[in-house]
Formats: C-alpha cells, sequence, structure tokens
C-alpha cells in the first residue's frame, strides 16, 4: 500500500470511527431510560441535590453540546470525568487495560497456533479421522458459547485437577509462571472460537490451493510435500486466512466482558459492564472508542499484509 493509499484509508477511517461508533453509541446512551444524575445523588437526595449533580456533570445540556464537548475533548486525550469512580476515564482504562492486553493476546497466540496447525494437519488426507476430528473441533467450537467453555475449563483443571486458579489475575511484572497460570485458562476458552473457525478456513483455503496446476505440477516434477506447503500453499492461502484473523480480532475484544467475568480479572471487560450497570456514560464511551481504534487499525494492519503475502495484490489496487 503506498502512502496516498494509506492517507485515504486514515481519511476513510477517521469519521468512520467517530461519526458512526461513538455518535451511536452516545445516542444510544442518551436515549436509555432513567437519569444518571439520580442515582449519583443517593436515595435520599433532593431536588435541589439531584439538580446540582446534574449540572456537576453537564447532562443539563443539550444532547449535541454534550457530545461536542466529549468529542472535542478525544481530540487533545480528555475522555471526561467518570461518574461513578470521579477520575478520568484515561486514568480508569489505564489502570484496566493490562490484564485485558494480556488475555486477548495470548487468545490470539493461542487461536492462531492451534487453528494453524489443525487447519494443516487436516489437509495430508483429506477425508480421514484426523480431518473428521479437526471438522468435529470447528463445529464445536464455533457453536460452544464461550462463557460454557470457561466454565468447563474451571470446573476441570481448577476444582477437579486443582493445577490452575480458577479466578483473579496477577501481572507480568510479578513472574512469568504466576501469570501464566492465571492467564492460560480464560484464553484457551476465549481461543476456541477464533482457533475453531480458523482452522476450518484454513483447511478451506490450503486444499482449494493443493489443487492448483501448479503445485500439481510441482508435485510431478517430485517437489517434497513441506516445500510445496512453505513455498506455494502458504502464500496463496495467507489472505484468506489473515482477513479471518483480523475479523476474530474485533470479536476476541467483545468475548473478554464474558470470559473476565466468568474468571473474575479485573480487565476493561467488567469494566465495561460494572459501568454500563452504573450508566457511567463517559467510560463506556471511553472503553467503545478504544475498541474502535483498535478494531480500524488491525484492519488497516491486515489490507497492509495482504502486500507483503501476494505482491500480486498491489497490481490491482487503485491509483
Amino acid at each position: 500500500m503506498t502512502t496516498r493509499e494509506t492517507v485515504k484509508r486514515i481519511l476513510i477511517t477517521t469519521p468512520l470511527l467517530f461519526v458512526f461508533v461513538t455518535f451511536s453509541v452516545f445516542a444510544m446512551l442518551a436515549a436509555a431510560p432513567g437519569d444518571p444524575a439520580i442515582d449519583l445523588a443517593g436515595q435520599n437526595a433532593t431536588m435541589e441535590d439531584i439538580a446540582r449533580v446534574r449540572a456537576e456533570l453537564g447532562l443539563d445540556q443539550g444532547f449535541f453540546v454534550r457530545y461536542w464537548d466529549w468529542l472535542s475533548g478525544v481530540f487533545t486525550g480528555d475522555l471526561g470525568i467518570s461518574y461513578s469512580r470521579r477520575t478520568e476515564v484515561t486514568e480508569v482504562i489505564a489502570s484496566r487495560i493490562g490484564p485485558t492486553l494480556s488475555l486477548t493476546l495470548t487468545a490470539i497466540v493461542l487461536a492462531v497456533l492451534f487453528g494453524l496447525l489443525l487447519g494443516v494437519v487436516a489437509t495430508f488426507r483429506p477425508g480421514g479421522w484426523v480431518d473428521r476430528f479437526v471438522s468435529l473441533f470447528a463445529s464445536l467450537g464455533v457453536a460452544l458459547p464461550q462463557f460454557w467453555v470457561g466454565m468447563l475449563l474451571v470446573v476441570g483443571f481448577s476444582l477437579q485437577l486443582k493445577l490452575m486458579p480458577a479466578t483473579g489475575y496477577v501481572p507480568l511484572s510479578e513472574g512469568i509462571g504466576p501469570w501464566a497460570a492465571h492467564v492460560t485458562l480464560p484464553a484457551l476458552a476465549l481461543s476456541v472460537m477464533p482457533a475453531a473457525e480458523l482452522a476450518r478456513h484454513v483447511r478451506s483455503a490450503v486444499l482449494e490451493v493443493l489443487d492448483k496446476d501448479f503445485v500439481l505440477t510441482a508435485r510431478a516434477k517430485g517437489m517434497l510435500t513441506p516445500r510445496i506447503y512453505a513455498m506455494h500453499v502458504a502464500r496463496n492461502a495467507g489472505i484468506p486466512i489473515v482477513t479471518v484473523l483480523g475479523i476474530r480480532v474485533a470479536q476476541l475484544l467483545g468475548g473478554t466482558v464474558v470470559i473476565e467475568t466468568v474468571f473474575g480479572i479485573q480487565g476493561l471487560g467488567t469494566l465495561t459492564v460494572d459501568s454500563v450497570l452504573a450508566r457511567d456514560i463517559p467510560t463506556i464511551l471511553g472503553v467503545v472508542a478504544l475498541a474502535a481504534v483498535v478494531v480500524l487499525i488491525v484492519n488497516l494492519l491486515v489490507d497492509l499484509s495482504y502486500r507483503f503475502i501476494d505482491p500480486r495484490t498491489a497490481q490491482h489496487a487503485p491509483a
């Protein structure tokens, strides 16, 4: 992707982020029943107390004025003040982003390893017992709810075998062992669905490439199977695989809400749940904006990776 195309991409995704994502979420939160000022003022609050809280939070202003105040603050790095915690949203998010980042990155690594391994192994003998096992795993992995998988892992590895802790999180700074012990089960639960879908797409993409004439020609010339996979299959099957992985990153971020609740991890997922229950609009908007930025960056990286996986795509790129 050229510099001009990259700049054009950024100019397109920026309005998409702030108009279609943050504005939509802001509108839905504003249309929700109830008044955050009443909840924050307390049970025995008078009308004067409620009016004072509403004025302090800026809830007495119009919808577009409140949205513009929040949006203008985003450009300066100010996401507002949390209603329920009375601290800056950036500080609240910074204190919770570590567990979610560790969980998401570990789940991505596990999904890629298991998805690629199972998908490629299934193509060695299509229709064999390994292929049927991979197909069964892919079907179950996509269908099973993540919270149910997480509870099964807790029952099996924590309550029965007592190999790993059932809840909590230990940062990496306190040691690799304690960190890995706490992050392995939730990362596995979060990675099952993307690993299953990735394995299915890898199998389909690899089998499609193996039927191409240039692969059949390579086999006829006596090229070994590992070299065929490395030289021909990896590049030609890479684009659909990277596309699926890019889509699943957004779903992994959404899955942390459930997984962190099941395993008692205080990350962005539980922060979102607590903020929704407390009607903490600035915190919700801050988490949504952060997630949207991550998704858009991942999509941009996926587009850039197409040119490295298969340079032939550059020939058809728009000027």
